[in-house]
């Protein structure tokens, strides 16, 4: 074979490679470009089971688009803790996460944290089912908060994404 007939064949291969690649990083393209936004999904585990939880209510950080979901109920009997695993969307923001207990007369007991309490890069929290006696845990919800203004200039956090896990 003569050299300008291999650079011929050589070109022609490598030209059809180009196209070929092009054409489907054009495929993947459209197929982001027109794919619903993603929101961020926890999961938790208690005593041998595992959950995946979509956000209870989730809107932009502009508080747009708004859209509410439900609560998803995982068993975690006395004494096991709840362990929820964040996604990277959430590490590293400001998160609140409220455990709500019922006391022996039903009354609803919370036993709030935030991201302030734990390392800036955790990825799960463990939940105690039992952290007093007489407390028994019935559910959690992680709250990501973003800084809002009032009309008088008073700054306050809100939340912008909830999950939301009943336990009992």
């Amino acid at each position: 074979m003569s050299t300008n007939r291999f650079r011929t064949t050589l070109a022609l291969a490598l030209a059809g490679i180009l196209v070929l690649v092009a054409g489907t990083a054009g495929v993947v393209w459209l197929l982001a470009r027109d794919a619903e936004p993603h929101k961020p999904e926890l999961t938790a585990y208690a005593h041998g089971e595992a959950v995946t939880v979509p956000p209870f209510y989730f809107c932009t950080v502009r508080m747009e688009n708004c859209e509410q979901g439900d609560t998803v109920f995982l068993e975690v009997p006395a004494g096991n803790p709840l362990q929820i695993s964040l996604p990277s969307e959430v590490v590293g923001t400001p998160w609140e996460l409220l455990p709500l207990y019922a006391d022996e007369n039903g009354e609803v007991v919370e036993k709030p944290s935030s991201y302030r309490d734990h390392p800036d890069d955790i990825r799960a929290l463990t939940v105690d089912s039992n952290p007093e006696p007489g407390l028994e845990l019935i559910g959690v919800e992680l709250q990501v908060m973003i800084i809002a203004i009032d009309e008088t200039g008073r700054e306050f956090s809100i939340p912008h994404a909830i999950w939301s896990i009943k336990t009992a």
